[in-house]
C-alpha cells in the first residue's frame, strides 16, 4: 500500500494546490479550496489485474491502414434521442446527461431502458428498488428486459456488470459513486474522476455503451470538474421550466454528431411523450387575428421549425425606451430597429419594444430577422398579418434581404403546415417546382413595408 498522500482541490473548478489558501486563483471563487485524500493502489481497472484484455498492447498503424467502416448505432428506440445522438448510440461511447433537478433526466433514461429490446442494467444511487418499479409501471408495466441495481460502489458495480452483461448500461448519477481506490467521500473532485475513467476504460474495453446523469449546480453548469465534460463523448442538456409540460433536449458535445439538432418531449403522467411536430407547441392557436404576429421558418440541425415572433411596440413612459428580448439577441434586435429607422423611415426611438418568441425556446438563426421585423411593423401599425404568412431571410445593416441557407427546405416545411404565402430573399437560387405556396421574392427592406403595410 503506497503512503497515504493529501491535496488540496478546489470544488468549483477543479484546480489543484499543493497547500490551503483562501481564493481559488483559477475561478477566483473563495473559501472553495479543501483537502482531499488521493491516495490510490496500483490496481485500478474495472476488471481485475489478470484480465487478458488488460494485458493487450495498442499498435501504431498507418492511417491508410485504419479502418473506417462504420459500426451500427445502437437505436434506442426514441426518435428524438436517436436525433440529437446522431443517429443512436455509438458502441463504447460515454454520455452524459445533465439538467434542473426534477426536469425529468431519470424519467427519460429509464423510459428509454424500459423500451428497448435487449438488456440494459439501469443503476441507482439516489432511489431504492421500489421507487423505480413504482415510476416503471406508470411507464411502461410491461417491460422484463431491464435490471435495476441501487448500488454506490464502482467494484460492486463491475461485479454485478460481468454477472448479467449488459447491452447498455445507465449510472444515475456520477455524483453518487465511489471507489475504493480514493479515500474521499463520493461526490468530490478525485472521486468523480477516478469512477468516470472506471467507467470509460470499461466502456472501451467491452464496447457497452454507458449513459451517465450528472447533477449540475445553481450556475447551470454540470456539478464536478471541467474535465468531467472532456472525458466523455457526448454531453446532453435537459432543459425546461418545471411549470411547463414541455422539455427540449439539446446537445452541448457530441463526438459521433451534430450539435444543432435537439429533442422536443412533452411530459405526461405517462412520462414523457415524442414531439414529432414541434410547430404545434411553436405555434399558438388564436381564435382571431392579433397584431405584433409573424411566423418564421427556421432550422435547428437538419430539423425544419415553424415558430411564433411575437412583438409589442407602445409608448415610452420613461425617458429612456425599453428594449427587451426574450428568445432572441437583444443587439440584433436593436441593429434591426436601427434598419427600420434609418431605411423605412419609422421612428422607433421613443418607444418601447418588447420581443418573445413563443415556446420557451431561444433561436440564433438569422433566417428569423424578416419575421421579427414584419412581427414589430405589425404591432406598430397595429395591423394583423394574415396568419398564412410566413418569413424566411435575414436582414442586412443597408436594409437588403439577404439569402439564406437550404431555403428549399424551409418552403416545403411551410407548405405542408398549410401556409399560403412565404417571404424569401430575391437572390435565394430556388429550383422547386409546383408548390401550392406563393414565394414572394423581395429585395429590400422597403418592399416588405410597402406589401405589408
Amino acid at each position: 500500500m503506497a503512503k497515504v498522500k493529501t491535496t488540496f482541490f478546489c470544488q468549483n473548478c477543479g484546480a489543484q494546490y499543493a497547500k490551503w489558501q483562501g481564493q481559488c486563483t483559477s475561478c477566483k471563487e473563495w473559501n472553495t479550496i479543501a483537502e482531499e485524500v488521493i491516495q490510490k493502489p496500483e490496481k485500478s481497472s474495472w476488471k481485475t489485474a489478470s484480465s487478458s484484455t488488460s494485458k493487450r498492447v495498442s499498435k501504431p498503424l498507418k492511417i491508410n491502414e485504419i479502418d473506417t467502416a462504420q459500426e451500427a448505432r445502437l437505436n434506442m428506440q426514441d426518435a428524438e434521442f436517436n436525433r440529437v445522438l446522431g443517429g443512436g448510440m455509438v458502441h463504447g461511447s460515454l454520455t452524459l446527461l445533465g439538467g434542473e433537478p426534477g426536469i425529468g433526466k431519470s424519467t427519460l433514461l429509464l423510459q428509454i431502458a424500459l423500451s428497448l429490446p435487449y438488456k440494459t442494467l439501469y443503476v441507482s444511487g439516489e432511489e431504492s428498488q421500489k421507487q423505480i418499479k413504482m415510476r416503471a409501471e406508470r411507464i411502461n408495466p410491461q417491460e422484463n428486459n431491464c435490471y435495476i441495481l441501487t448500488e454506490t460502489k464502482t467494484q460492486n458495480i463491475f461485479k454485478q456488470i460481468e454477472a448479467v452483461e449488459p447491452d447498455l448500461v445507465i449510472i444515475d448519477s456520477i455524483q453518487t459513486l465511489h471507489s475504493d481506490y480514493i479515500e474521499s467521500s463520493a461526490g468530490s473532485i478525485s472521486q468523480i474522476k477516478e469512477c468516470t475513467t472506471e467507467l470509460i476504460k470499461f466502456a472501451k474495453e467491452t464496447a457497452t455503451p454507458v449513459l451517465l446523469i450528472g447533477h449540475i449546480t445553481k450556475d447551470g453548469h454540470i456539478a464536478g470538474p471541467k474535465i468531467l465534460e472532456h472525458m466523455v463523448d457526448t454531453v446532453l442538456q435537459f432543459e425546461g421550466d418545471r411549470n411547463h409540460v414541455f422539455r427540449i433536449l439539446r446537445a452541448h458535445k457530441n463526438r459521433f454528431g451534430s450539435t444543432n439538432e435537439l429533442g422536443i418531449y412533452e411530459m405526461q403522467g405517462s412520462g414523457l411523450r415524442e414531439v414529432s411536430n414541434p410547430s404545434e407547441i411553436l405555434i399558438s392557436e388564436k381564435d382571431g387575428e392579433l397584431s405584433g404576429n409573424a411566423i418564421a421558418a427556421t432550422l435547428e440541425g437538419l430539423r425544419p421549425l415553424m415558430i411564433e415572433v411575437q412583438a409589442l411596440v407602445s409608448t415610452a413612459v420613461y425617458g429612456t425606451p425599453q428594449r427587451s428580448a426574450t428568445g432572441f439577441n437583444a443587439k440584433r434586435l436593436n441593429m434591426l430597429l436601427a434598419v427600420l429607422e434609418k431605411r423605412a423611415g419609422f421612428r422607433l426611438g421613443a418607444k418601447d419594444v418588447f420581443l418573445n418568441i413563443t415556446g420557451g425556446i431561444s433561436v440564433d438563426d438569422p433566417a428569423i430577422d424578416l419575421a421579427v421585423v414584419a412581427s414589430i411593423l405589425s404591432s406598430n401599425e397595429d395591423v394583423a398579418l394574415p396568419s398564412d404568412y410566413c418569413f424566411a431571410a435575414e436582414v442586412g445593416l443597408s436594409g437588403e434581404i439577404r439569402p439564406v441557407q437550404r431555403v428549399e427546405q424551409r418552403i416545403l416545411e411551410a407548405e405542408k403546415l398549410g401556409f399560403s404565402t412565404i417571404f424569401v430573399s430575391k437572390y435565394n437560387k430556388i429550383s422547386l417546382k409546383h408548390t401550392s405556396i406563393k414565394i414572394q421574392l423581395i429585395s429590400k427592406i422597403e418592399d416588405l413595408v410597402n406589401i405589408l403595410v
